[in-house]
């Protein structure tokens, strides 16, 4: 069901279009409450977000991921230009493989951070948080490449948590126990063509599922049918935010602005500034940003990512992060108990140096009481790595939950 069709002369009329599964969310939908993901409607939670967060560490949350925007790019220039848009080296990125990487301006601030998707020798499908067509086109200039914004051409599902596989696996895809993490294979569905890689934004055992719109509704139904008695539950987007901020990824717009959005330039940050060093290869001789990053690497960062583990449990939504002297030092950017990792986590920008693992510092806490507001300071450590990572995202063949 394809719902958003550009050859018609009054589309721009239609501001937000319901997604190829819309009928489906609908009948689930149980709370009756929508929200905007860019140009679609997207459910923020089916009936509870905490029931829906579980199914996702206990059993197979379902998310509809057709919003995210996405872009095919090809040519015989597909690969050179690449490597001058991203960071890291994208040669390693075979066909059949996916990879995450940033893209950044000439002053080495990230525009945005997303997936690239290496379908086949030369083919590339870059997904991302923000709309990037504009900024793809003007990198385009003297490259033989295709650059296209396919976002409503291609439906997609986020099958995630630990009976994700086995419900591929009865679903009837040959061969998807031997997909490895960040590996990606095609399957004959009905007559058109269903893309699978194993990725996620959950940090879990966890696959997406790519598709023609004309088949979106077909393929709901093959999953949940396939799923019934494995827990499978749709999952909306308050769910997913507690997974992510688990496995301590970051999202645009909440835990660092796009350098493309912002109206001050202090408020953008580079690659270093987000912890993702290892996505910076200066081995490359030339790409977007590099000789500013070359300058911040020998000068020094203005901020570093933290991840915090806080006393008590009281989630510091918002809240300022302080040193040892009581000196403000940054902000915390996301924030929640954690149910699986039963801690009190946080992802925060703080001053530089700080934010070394196993550093002590404190955040202040604003939480509601008996209808007053009450203030907290509690100790945080910095911690290094995801908040929950269990053996089973990684193994191969995945686990018959």
């Amino acid at each position: 069901m394809k719902t958003f069709d550009i050859s018609d002369r009054d589309h721009y009329r239609t501001k937000v279009f319901p997604s190829p599964f819309h009928s489906r969310q609908a009948v689930l939908n149980e709370n009756k409450v929508w929200s905007r993901w860019y140009d679609y409607q997207s459910v923020p939670a089916y009936t509870c977000e905490t029931h829906e967060y579980f199914a996702g560490r206990n059993a197979c949350g379902v998310f509809d991921l057709t919003p995210m925007t996405k872009h095919r790019i090809g040519g015989a220039d597909a690969l050179p230009y690449l490597e001058r848009l991203m960071t890291r080296r994208m040669e390693k990125i075979r066909p059949g493989r996916v990879g995450y990487g940033v893209w950044c301006d000439d002053d080495g601030q990230v525009i945005d951070d997303g997936t690239v998707f290496h379908l086949r020798d030369g083919d590339y499908r870059l997904c991302s948080q923000e709309h990037q067509i504009d900024w793809l086109l003007m990198n385009a200039e003297g490259f033989d490449v295709e650059v296209a914004e396919e976002t409503h051409d291609v439906a997609a599902l986020a099958v995630q948590g630990p009976t994700s596989y086995a419900i591929l696996r009865d679903m009837g895809l040959p061969g998807i126990e031997k997909l490895t993490p960040f590996g990606l294979a095609h399957f004959d569905f009905e007559g058109t063509e269903l893309t699978v890689s194993r990725t996620g934004y959950t940090g879990d055992l966890g696959y997406e599922l790519w598709i023609d719109p004309d088949h979106a509704e077909r393929l709901w139904d093959r999953l949940f049918a396939a799923g019934e008695q494995r827990g499978i539950k749709p999952l909306g987007s308050k769910a997913l935010d507690m997974l992510r901020i688990e496995a301590g990824f970051i999202l645009a717009g909440v835990d660092f602005m796009p350098a493309m959005h912002t109206v001050r330039p202090g408020h953008t940050r580079s690659p270093f500034e987000l912890g993702l060093d290892w996505l910076v290869d200066f081995t490359k001789p030339l790409f977007n940003g590099r000789r500013a990053l070359l300058r911040e690497k020998a000068e020094g960062s203005r901020y570093a990512f933290a991840r915090l583990d806080i006393e008590d449990n009281k989630p510091a939504h918002n809240a300022y992060v302080f040193d040892a002297k009581g000196k403000t030092i940054g902000w915390v950017t996301s924030a929640m108990w954690s149910p699986s990792a039963k801690k009190n986590i946080a992802l925060a920008t703080v001053e530089a140096p700080h934010g070394q693992p196993g550093e002590d510092l404190q955040v202040e806490i604003y939480y509601q009481r008996e209808l007053q507001w009450n203030r907290k300071m509690a100790k945080a450590k910095v911690v290094e790595g995801p908040f929950w990572a269990p053996e089973r995202r990684r193994a191969t063949p995945a686990g018959d939950w």
